[in-house]
This record gives C-alpha cells, structure tokens and sequence, in this order.
C-alpha cells in the first residue's frame, strides 16, 4: 500500500494521453522503461477523442482510413502489453528537479509523482472547460459549481442541476440521476448533440418522472459563501422560474489552454510552443522532453504521424536517463526474438 501523499515513482511521467503520448508508452516500452500518464480529461484519446472522434483521418502510415475513436482505440490496444498507468481527471501544476536526473510533479489533486524522465504531450496545451455566461458565477466554482465529475460520490443525494445538451451533459446525467436526490436537465433548446441513445435514455427518465429536463438557459444563482440554493432559468418563451438545487454542473464545452505548461520554467516561443533538439526531442531542460504539436523546430508539421516519430527518438536518448549503466542496442521489431516477447507475440 503507498502511503497518502508518497509519491509514485516510475520511470518515465508522461504530460498528455492523446495518440503521440500513447505510442510513446509503446517505444519506451519496448526499451523497458515504465510509464505513467496524467491527463484533465476523464479518458485517454486527447483531443481525438474529446474533440473529434468520428472524424475520419487519412494521414496514418498503413492505414487508408480510421476514426479519432479507431485510432485510439488501437493505439490502447499496442500499448496494452507495457501496462501502462493512467491518471485522468489530472492536470499538472509544478514540476521540480530533484536528482540527475530526477523530477518530483505535484497534480492539482495533491498526487505526486517521481520520475527520471518527463515528457511534455500535451498537443495544444490543457482542455479547460468553457465558462457559461451567468453574471456572478465565480464564487461558486469549485464549491458548488463544478465543471468536470471527479468523485461522483460528490453529487449523491443533491439537488444537481446540469446545463448542457452535448454528451457530456447527458453522459453525466445518466450516471448521476440513480444518486442524486433530484436531478434537473436544462437546455436551450429540445434538441441535443449527444449519442442518440443517451438523449432516449434521457427521456425516458423524464416520462417515469426520475429526473426533470427544462428548456431554457440559466440566467442567474441563488446562495451565499459559494454555497448554492438555486438558479433561475428563462425559458424559451422568456418566462422566468426559479429552481432548487445545491450543486450544478455545467458543459459548455471545452477550450484549449497552454494552462500551467507556461509557468514550467521552459522556454517557449509564440508564447505556447516549446522549442526541441530534433535530434531527441528534448528542451534546454535535461531529462525533459516536448513531443506532439506542443513542440516547436525548423520545419515543425503538426502531424499525428511527426509526433510518432518524434517518439521514437525520444525514447532512444531517454534510455540513458533511465539506465545510465547500460549499452542501448538498436532492435527491429520484425527480427527480435526479445522484443516480440514483450509484445507477447513470440
């Protein structure tokens, strides 16, 4: 058992999960280094899959044709034998050196991690939720307003009032609605973005008369110290209601932000670009490296395919931060008796 607040210690941490932070626990797994994820979105997949994961992608060596989804999906399959270790719902708030190389980084949970290699994956930086446009809504955020489901245990027996009609929204709803103590959808119009199946599941609570959906935006709260009572809803038809309800949760969708990668003490350029050796893929920082379109270099191509290959070299100098002592022998995967048992297909 890890005590609370020891930190846990792995080979290598990496900063982001989309597909380049994936395939980079594969080609550090097949040079036996371990590796820990930390991403703020509640699943693996990055912005393939929160933003787009039914676009169709074409660029992928070998593969004429797949989805954000099917990537991802796939990616997770491969890198399934290195086991890698996922913290989501996480973002990373300071790194600091303690060793040669060594690196101690606390999340904004309190989770603290040791690592002798960091790598930064963070594409365009951290998803930060959109705030919803109600007059007086600060106070509240973090106590009573809440942009993203932690611990759902959080939410039973609350008043929850959700706002949005993406699926997130309904996701969230569905999950929620068996622990809350009376759960009220609000959207601005009767019609939603989300999986159809979802937005059924949705209705059909409301008609056995388990949770209530009201068309309208939230035009104001109701509460003191953060703390809230109620939120008053305009209706489509511009009449005003007022609704109970201690806890709410919006989604408006999400934004993309550098986010704390600024305040790391690396140099960037453009304000939000982090400049890399091309010939590993590290910053000016030893032992931290910049993979995936966070990075920057003279003929820098935002490509998912660039940040594979951008993987690969940084897995080759990380090993000599990992294993100091030990002579790194090149190996292909097609002829290695060795690799293809860590990939279980010896």
């Amino acid at each position: 058992m890890r005590a609370v607040n020891e930190p846990i210690k792995t080979d290598v941490l990496i900063v982001g999960a989309g597909p380049v932070g994936l395939f980079a626990v594969f080609e550090l797994g097949l040079l036996d280094m371990k590796a820990h994820l930390i991403d703020i979105l509640d699943k693996p997949g990055g912005q393939c899959a929160e933003l787009y994961p039914e676009k169709p992608i074409y660029d992928i060596p070998g593969v004429p044709y797949t989805t954000g989804h099917g990537l991802v999906e796939a990616l997770m399959a491969q890198i399934k034998p290195f086991g890698p270790a996922f913290h989501l719902g996480e973002m990373v708030e300071t790194i600091e050196r303690i060793g040669e190389p060594m690196f101690r980084v606390a999340t904004d949970s309190g989770k603290l991690f040791e690592a002798k290699v960091l790598v930064i994956a963070a594409g365009g930086g951290s998803f930060q939720p959109k705030k919803p446009p109600i007059p007086g809504i600060d106070p509240y955020e973090g106590k009573s307003v809440f942009y993203a489901v932690r611990k759902m245990d959080v939410f039973r027996d609350k008043e929850l009032l959700i706002v949005g009609g993406g699926d997130s929204a309904l996701d969230w709803t569905l999950n929620l609605q068996p622990i809350a103590k009376r759960l009220t959808l609000v959207h601005r119009r009767d019609d939603f973005r989300a999986a159809p199946d979802s937005v059924n599941k949705m209705r059909a609570l409301v008609a056995q008369g388990a949770m209530d959906l009201k068309i309208g935006q939230v035009t104001a709260l109701h509460g003191g110290e953060g703390m809230l009572t109620g939120a008053t809803v305009k209706g489509s038809d511009g009449a005003l209601a007022t609704l109970a309800c201690d806890a709410m949760l919006p989604f408006f969708g999400l934004t993309m932000k550098l986010g704390p990668v600024a305040n790391w003490g690396l140099p960037l350029r453009e304000g939000e670009l982090i400049p890399v050796d091309t010939a590993s893929f590290e910053t000016d920082q030893p032992g931290i490296f910049a993979i995936g379109d966070i990075n920057w270099y003279p003929g820098k191509l935002k490509l998912i395919l660039s940040g594979f290959h951008e993987a690969a070299l940084m897995a080759q100098k990380a090993y000599h931060y990992v294993f100091p002592d030990k002579r790194l022998v090149f190996q292909y995967t097609t002829s290695s008796t060795s690799l293809q048992k860590k990939l279980g297909v010896a």
